[in-house]
């Protein structure tokens, strides 16, 4: 017995892993005949626990290679500025690389990513960490479309193979609550809403909320709009498709819905159209930089009833007539300069002066929202704006106020059904923006 004990002793010390892990396997085969008959068993609970430690020697452990270089991959992204060229482009990438740099200079995807509008124009290289490119990926929009363009450029050993590709727009929903402080802009940048969703939900309420005299400190909206999105990365925000808007107090909503191959357009939850007979602005939300009624004229140097609204605005900025109509003076007019009268139904006239291009002719038939001229600073003019004026049977009278006392235009009754479907899901979203509005708020 003696012996045996020490025949087993000396196997364990000239082979502790290949014994233990028998002796591990046993116990584990004992371990699952035990889960079939554990009733007949002690319990395990009350069995001692024994802690076995054995050492372990450096010299078993594997040797490592640091020796050899581990090539790495840098990625980097960035959008296109107003004076880029390719060079400072790609160096501002992080791609010190001659051979890229003078291979794309000329390259047409290159002259293409740098025309035209420079929103959203997204650009990510991967290069190596001596700066040579390995691939250029960028994305933009070439028009307002739904669809953007790829440029893609990688390394083919002494070269690089390219490819210029057309692909759709991913389209999906954003939703965004803001609370007014001092201004609409400053809210909406306080929740990183792109400045085209501002304008656009300024556009969709401007005839029941003056957005230079009646916004009020606290003052909260709700909005849904589209993100129009290129492999998984948002190049620009599309239409708002729903909103709310509450002023002083008082709420204001919109939804928006288009039929197929019809005109879309704003309305209320209640069906009733957003889109009053007259726009409140012949701009897209602008500054009013003064206001109808009575002021200090600054060429006269008198006061001077001022019977219109002027807007700031750069040169070329697109004028919009606020109705249907019908041109029936395009040309020049003394101190108003280039100047515009269209007429609309009920007697009703609108007129356009100091422009800097007429666009159309006299006697032409123009829509609610067709750009008809461009803002200049024509005539008696002491910097580039546009004066507008509006008149009931030859009377002057604020257009604001017009834009607010026109009718609205009801939904169709045979669209009823569908509209109801497209609302009820937008006010879902809203529900939802404004859950997160209050949420931060708390």
């Amino acid at each position: 017995m003696t012996q045996l004990a020490q025949a087993i002793g000396a196997s364990l010390s000239r082979h502790p892993r290949r014994v233990l892990g028998g002796i591990g396997a046993l116990l584990l085969g004992s371990g699952v005949t035990a889960f079939g008959i554990s009733p007949m068993m002690p319990d395990a609970a009350a069995l001692p626990v024994t802690q076995v430690f054995e050492p372990v020697s450096l010299n078993e452990l594997p040797e490592l290679d640091l020796s050899s270089e581990v090539e790495l991959t840098l990625f980097r992204s960035d959008t296109v500025r107003r004076n880029d060229t390719t060079q400072s482009l790609l160096l501002r990438l992080g791609v010190r690389d001659t051979q890229a740099q003078n291979f794309l200079r000329n390259h047409e995807g290159m002259r293409k990513l740098f025309d035209g509008r420079l929103n959203g124009k997204l650009v990510s290289v991967e290069t190596n960490e001596r700066g040579q490119l390995i691939k250029l990926n960028a994305r933009w929009l070439p028009d307002d479309e739904r669809q953007f363009t790829r440029l893609l450029v990688e390394r083919d050993g002494t070269t690089y193979k390219t490819q210029i590709q057309t692909q759709d727009l991913n389209v999906s929903s954003r939703v965004a609550s803001g609370v007014i402080q001092s201004s609409l802009f400053a809210a909406t940048d306080s929740v990183n809403l792109p400045d085209s969703v501002a304008v656009q939900l300024a556009e969709v309420f401007a005839s029941d909320i003056d957005f230079r005299r009646d916004l009020r400190k606290g003052d909260r909206f709700n909005v849904v709009y589209e993100s129009l999105e290129a492999d998984g990365e948002q190049l620009r925000a599309g239409r708002v498709l729903s909103a709310e808007f509450i002023n002083n107090g008082n709420k204001h909503e919109a939804v928006w819905f288009q039929e197929e191959g019809q005109k879309g357009a704003f309305f209320g939850f209640d069906g009733q159209s957003s889109r009053k007979r007259f726009l409140a602005s012949p701009l897209e939300f602008s500054r009013v930089s003064s206001g109808y009624g009575m002021r200090f004229h600054p060429i006269l140097g008198r006061n001077k009833a001022h019977l219109g609204v002027d807007y700031a605005a750069p040169t070329g900025t697109p004028v919009r007539t606020i109705a249907d109509g019908v041109v029936t003076f395009a040309g020049t007019q003394r101190g108003y300069g280039n100047v515009i009268e269209v007429t609309h139904r009920d007697r009703k006239s609108t007129l356009f002066a100091h422009l800097s291009r007429i666009d159309v002719k006299r006697g032409e038939r123009v829509e609610q929202g067709q750009f008809i001229g461009a803002v200049g600073t024509t005539g008696r003019s002491t910097g580039p704006h546009l004066h507008f004026e509006f008149r009931d049977n030859g009377v002057h009278q604020d257009p604001l106020e017009i834009a607010r006392e026109s009718e609205n235009i009801p939904i169709s009754p045979s669209l009823r059904a569908r509209f109801d479907a497209v609302a009820q899901v937008q006010r879902t979203q809203l529900d939802a923006a404004n859950s997160i509005q209050q949420a931060s708020a708390e």
